[in-house]
């Protein structure tokens, strides 16, 4: 038993995938925060679920639309510099962040000006996601051998949601106690950190060597996708879960709203879900999935889905804390089945593409859900809102079963 466990956290032996991964995780804090604080004081100005979702909405619209294209371009670079450049212009947009926190200069402006600036700002940050976020996938591959890729996107996953958690509570703490103007100079720090440390990494060989024109490449990273079903299935699986089950957005209102419980609660119920990704992550990495993965994580979605519900009914803290830790365990199921076939079953060549399709079902999708989100709480009030949206997932789960056999039966 103790043998395996050293074994599953062997990859943090690598001096250079220590680096990667601490570089990722000041990253992802730095991503976490605005994330929070911009979802926290834009609800502030407006008071209006919808415009929570219109954030949603802004960094979805760049990140899908580029994605295809941002895959032909990781596969044909080398992922280091194309990371430190993506980097260097998330710092300009926290520079921006900055100057709409700062005192002076927000005076002179109506609030309505700072709410669409920010969009603005946003805007531009999902343009980076659409390279950076298949970047720092794409990339493990290249730093660790390929018989420790597994056990790396595990710690990967870990890491990344560890971050997240600290992400969401260091915000609502700062939001709490301090200025925005503080909140954002933090997050340009935590990125200079994540710069610095990626710079330290070594330049990656490029795989792509032959000339391929763009359409066609990124043709060849669709077909790939859609012709291999086990990573059709388990992305479209989790694509619909996220779509719908994207309670998160609306945390700003249940925390200030129907909770009532401020800036420091609303920090750590937005991080609920990621602590319970993370416990479920730990408890992965030492006792991995060895069979039935695709059986578990039809029920590991259709729990979250339950959670869901749960949380959208819910009018005592501690419940809902629970029912998002518990999604959070589910969720972080189907993050490492999703995770590790995807990057089991890519070519080297093509994890560009790849990873950029798998932004577009996944990532791009939570952005997509928060603005679903946005729109069905104006539509049919916050809690109904939310509990459509588990029954949705739930839904998805069933049709699943049915419809997609092969994946129900899926092991690696």
């Amino acid at each position: 038993m103790e043998d395996r466990r050293l074994n599953a956290l062997d990859v943090l032996r690598i001096p250079e995938y220590r680096n990667f991964i601490t570089a990722r995780f000041f990253y992802v804090m730095a991503l976490r925060m605005v994330t929070t604080i911009v979802g926290w004081r834009i609800y502030e100005i407006t008071h209006n679920p919808l415009a929570i979702g219109i954030i949603g909405l802004s960094e979805f619209l760049p990140a899908f639309g580029l994605a295809l294209y941002a895959g032909h371009v990781i596969d044909k670079s080398d992922k280091r510099a194309l990371l430190l450049r993506t980097t260097a212009f998330y710092l300009l947009c926290v520079a921006g962040l900055l100057a709409l926190s700062f005192g002076p200069f927000v005076a002179s402006l109506r609030s309505h000006w700072v709410q669409w600036l920010t969009y603005m700002i946003i805007f531009c940050t999902g343009v980076i996601r659409a390279f950076a976020g298949p970047a720092l996938q794409a990339i493990v591959a290249q730093i660790v051998p390929k018989e420790k890729l597994a056990n790396a996107v595990t710690v990967n996953t870990s890491a990344f949601l560890f971050a997240s958690v600290l992400g969401h509570a260091t915000a609502g703490f700062l939001i709490a106690h301090t200025s925005y103007l503080i909140c954002f100079s933090v997050v340009g720090c935590y990125a200079v950190i994540a710069w610095f440390l990626l710079f330290s990494l070594s330049p990656k060989q490029i795989m792509v060597a032959r000339e391929t024109k763009t359409w066609d490449s990124i043709k060849e990273g669709i077909r790939f996708v859609f012709h291999t079903k086990e990573v059709l299935g388990a992305l479209a699986l989790d694509l619909f879960a996220v779509l719908f089950g994207g309670a998160v957005a609306m945390i700003p209102v249940y925390a200030r709203d129907i909770l009532k419980i401020g800036p420091i609660g609303f920090g750590w119920l937005n991080a609920a879900d990621d602590i319970g990704s993370i416990c479920m992550m730990i408890a992965m990495t030492l006792w991995p999935l060895r069979r039935r993965q695709g059986y578990i994580l039809l029920y590991a979605v259709f729990g979250f889905g339950l959670c869901i519900i749960v949380f959208g009914l819910s009018k005592a803290y501690l419940i809902s804390f629970l029912a998002l830790l518990c999604a959070g365990m589910l969720d972080g199921i189907s993050v490492v089945v999703r995770g590790t076939i995807v990057q089991v079953k890519t070519p080297d060549d093509m994890r560009g593409r790849v990873s950029s399709v798998n932004s577009m079902f996944i990532n791009s999708s939570n952005e997509l859900g928060q603005f679903e989100s946005g729109v069905m709480a104006r539509l049919l009030g916050v809690v109904p809102s939310v509990v459509f949206g588990g029954c949705m997932t739930i839904l998805v789960v069933v049709t699943t079963w049915f419809k997609a056999p092969s994946l129900r039966k899926m092991e690696y």
